[in-house]
């Protein structure tokens, strides 16, 4: 029989957790009266509550885990079997009592909360669980995450709520959120269970699965990109190739405005075909093209529909470039974590072993002192792009910290 955590790699104590608390649950609904989980953010015996919150550095598998969830509370036959009507439709996010909430823009609003608090109080189609399952929700403003706050300090019986965020800092969720929540700590996967994935899951020669597990430092569906995407790895190499072009002041704002580029013709290539899709379906739906008694006055309120997609477009493009420009810049950072490693001669494996000569030969240059610099300087960057810098600055900050070391 199957298992719905089998994509959760290398997290074996959270999945210990969650398979007791879906036990629970079980236990839960096949008692007398069917009483509900505790609403109060107090676990019974098995761990079962009704907010969740699983957090982890990015590629751990904060979404993978609370869809696996949902999918174990919602499982026909047990705990998730992964097999059952239940497992399959929640894994492939069809199911008609799990709300998935993937933000596309930079942040997730208030109208769409309360929607989705609105939804997540009726009773359970299926007569299980209602189980809302909130990707990122780091992104949440304020007010989204007091409409959000409402609805887990007093919850259905049926619902669970399942938050996704990098850390519980209040820069990431509320506090007030975070304390009516039971926390899942995700660490980061060891190179070798991700490598042992791609090889024994996903076919990839060995040699080439361990090199793509190190690369992407962690990062699972990085790792499978790396090993599959001829693009990807070409994308990768221009990045490391960055420190040799840091020759001088021109050469760094040329390289910056080299990554930026490189990262907007990457997310417009990721959109492009959703875009025009939407586009498409939302015309079609509206009857664009009509003629006839009333077409001008559709066609004035078609415009204003279309205005309206093409602003959150705007916003997934944004979205999508940032998350492009992070990935560089956590390349980048391996290569100078590599240099620094060398420098202090320590017992560590590189990120980047194909660039293991130049980060050696760099560090020879700079001395630890000097990479260490560097690579606080890619961390800043990271830190000013998250505080709403625009992008482009901070990558020509960068560049210049760079070059002078």
């Amino acid at each position: 029989m199957g298992d719905v955590f089998a994509e959760l790699v290398g997290q074996e104590a959270a999945v210990e957790t969650l398979r007791r608390a879906a036990a629970d649950a079980l236990a839960t609904l096949s008692a007398a009266g069917g009483d509900p989980v505790p609403s109060d953010g107090a676990a019974t015996a098995g761990g079962m509550t009704h907010a969740w919150i699983f957090t982890g550095p990015p590629g751990s598998g904060r979404s993978v885990a609370a869809r696996a969830f949902a999918a174990a509370l919602q499982c026909v036959h047990g705990t998730g079997c992964a097999e059952c009507a239940g497992c399959r439709t929640t894994l492939a996010g069809t199911h008609a009592d799990v709300r998935l909430v993937v933000p596309e823009g930079l942040s997730i609003s208030v109208g769409e909360m309360r929607a989705l608090v609105l939804r997540a109080a009726t009773t359970p189609a299926g007569g299980r669980w209602q189980v809302v399952v909130i990707a990122d929700a780091d992104r949440l403003t304020e007010a989204a995450g007091n409409a959000l706050l409402k609805a887990i300090e007093e919850p259905p019986p049926r619902t669970v709520f399942l938050l996704c965020t990098p850390s519980t800092h209040p820069d990431d969720i509320s506090v007030t959120i975070r304390s009516r929540c039971r926390v899942v700590s995700l660490r980061q996967p060891p190179a070798e269970a991700v490598a042992a994935v791609l090889a024994g899951r996903d076919g990839v020669p060995p040699d080439v699965a361990a090199w793509a597990a190190a690369a992407a430092q962690g990062h699972v569906g990085r790792a499978r990109l790396l090993a599959a995407d001829p693009e990807a790895r070409r994308r990768r190499d221009a990045v490391l190739a960055v420190p040799r072009r840091l020759t001088g002041v021109g050469a760094a704002f040329d390289a910056a405005s080299a990554l930026i580029e490189a990262a907007e013709a990457e997310a417009a290539a990721a959109v492009a075909e959703t875009d025009a899709a939407e586009k498409a379906a939302l015309q079609t739906a509206l009857g664009a093209g009509g003629t006839g008694r009333g077409a001008a006055g559709a066609a004035r309120g078609i415009a204003g529909q279309v205005k309206d997609l093409e602003k959150r477009q705007k916003s997934r493009a944004t979205r999508a470039q940032r998350d492009a420009l992070d990935r560089a810049l956590v390349d980048l950072a391996g290569f100078y974590r590599d240099a620094l490693v060398a420098a202090l001669r320590a017992p560590v494996d590189p990120v980047h072993s194909d660039a293991a000569p130049l980060s050696t030969a760099a560090a020879e240059k700079w001395n630890a002192e000097g990479a260490l610099r560097r690579l606080e300087a890619i961390l800043a960057c990271r830190t000013a792009i998250a505080s709403n810098v625009k992008p482009r600055i901070a990558v020509e900050a960068m560049m210049l910290a760079l070059w002078r070391g």
